[in-house]
């Protein structure tokens, strides 16, 4: 909508109405979009939020500037701890400069839930702390999976994240998962029983089997996952920088990664060449595991089912904030429109959490998080990444101010 003025007040949207139009406060801070794109501030769907070290609580706070730094002002964190819940409330009261939060609860896995009893009394107990939703992770048996799900839906707590293997895809999207995430079963899915394979052997998910996938297949998985609503988050990024062949020399010399720790730095140095260095790893295996994956996301996009965006950060050389770019782009690169994938950061995420309208629009009523853009992103998604200020529930950050904050954290680390 052009020639547009936008009113905030009190951390939300007051008015919206064409320029010259629209009274605003004398007293009121003027920013100047004339010539400049506003959109709705970004989500992170995959986030991991760290907690403090030694009750010092400074990268916490690094770590959620990071993401607003980028226009992310929402995060969905994917493995909680009783410190997220208080953090949350922090977030939301508007005590400590951050995005708004999501958590999940502890990881529910193989070793963290062997019995139906455990899942029971488990379920019950993230419910009652308060968290947002079970964080599933693999190793959970089917008998066990089937209480989580049972006892999740008894006392209304939506389940989100990997698909075990003893689980599979079929009965992952049967039991309604609210999310699954780096579209994780879906190619074992695709695999015919005929291939006679063992679904532990799919490697890092379901490469091994890229070469055994039946794309016919894909219909009937998609079409189950619509009618269950559930969504998916594919966290391309993480095949196409931590899975991929490129150098960890030269990932890790990206700008960007001088606001990370050098022990985090080391450590994913170690892990992306021991990646590489895997007897099954395969550079042109690798392209078609990248472009069978781009086909399933170009699949779910077409059928309507819900997409959301989401890198895994901080993953292997996904820098918080920073790698949500690099997932917009392999997005884009996977044949999803760009509108779509604007859709997927914004206006989805506050559907899936059914809080449509309150965020994630740029409409009356709704919370003030936008970033304003020197370019439209509709027209290329990587000017998304152009941002001369980020406001988020009504603060605005100037690029300057922003800059300084992130020199400032590249300092303490380059120590």
């Amino acid at each position: 909508m052009p020639n547009q003025t936008v009113v905030i007040k009190n951390g939300k949207i007051h008015k919206i109405g064409p320029a010259g139009k629209v009274k605003v406060p004398k007293t009121a801070l003027a920013i100047d979009g004339e010539g400049r794109f506003l959109m709705p501030g970004l989500a992170e769907m995959h986030a991991h939020i760290p907690t403090p070290k030694d009750g010092d609580d400074t990268r916490v706070k690094e770590v959620l500037f990071l993401y607003l730094s980028q226009g992310v002002t929402t995060i969905r964190g994917m493995l909680g701890a009783p410190y997220h819940l208080g953090l949350r409330k922090e977030a939301a009261e508007g005590s400590i400069l951050s995005p708004r939060i999501y958590t999940s609860s502890p990881s529910v896995n193989g070793n963290s839930v062997q019995t139906v009893e455990e899942a029971r009394t488990k379920v019950a107990q993230y419910k009652a702390d308060g968290y947002d939703f079970l964080k599933i992770h693999p190793g959970l048996t089917m008998e066990v999976f089937n209480e989580v799900a049972a006892t999740a839906d008894k006392v209304g707590i939506p389940f989100a994240g990997h698909v075990p293997i003893q689980v599979g895809i079929e009965r992952a999207i049967e039991a309604g998962y609210a999310s699954i995430d780096h579209l994780d079963g879906l190619i074992e899915g695709l695999v015919p029983a005929s291939a006679n394979v063992a679904p532990d052997q799919n490697g890092f998910f379901g490469y091994n089997f890229t070469e055994l996938a039946d794309v016919s297949r894909l219909s009937k998985l998609v079409a189950s996952a619509k009618s269950r609503a559930v969504w998916f988050v594919p966290t391309q990024t993480l095949m196409t920088r931590w899975f991929s062949p490129t150098k960890a020399e030269i990932i890790g010399n990206e700008p960007e990664m001088k606001y990370m720790p050098s022990a985090t730095l080391y450590q994913w140095r170690l892990n992306k060449n021991r990646m590489l260095e895997n007897e099954s790893y395969d550079v042109e295996r690798w392209k078609k595991f990248v472009a069978l994956r781009q086909k399933i996301m170009r699949n779910l996009h077409k059928s309507g089912v819900g997409l959301l965006l989401g890198s895994d950060a901080p993953q292997v050389y996904n820098v918080p904030g920073f790698s949500i770019h690099h997932e917009m782009q392999d997005m884009a690169t996977g044949g999803i429109p760009n509108l779509a994938i604007l859709h997927s950061g914004t206006a989805n995420p506050a559907k899936y959490f059914r809080q449509a309208g309150e965020y994630g629009t740029i409409e009356k009523g709704a919370a003030a998080d936008l970033v304003l853009l020197e370019a439209n992103p509709i027209d290329d998604i990587a000017n998304a990444k152009r941002q001369i200020g980020v406001m988020v529930a009504g603060k605005w950050l100037t690029k300057a101010m922003i800059d300084k904050r992130l020199a400032e954290i590249a300092a303490r680390h380059s120590k």
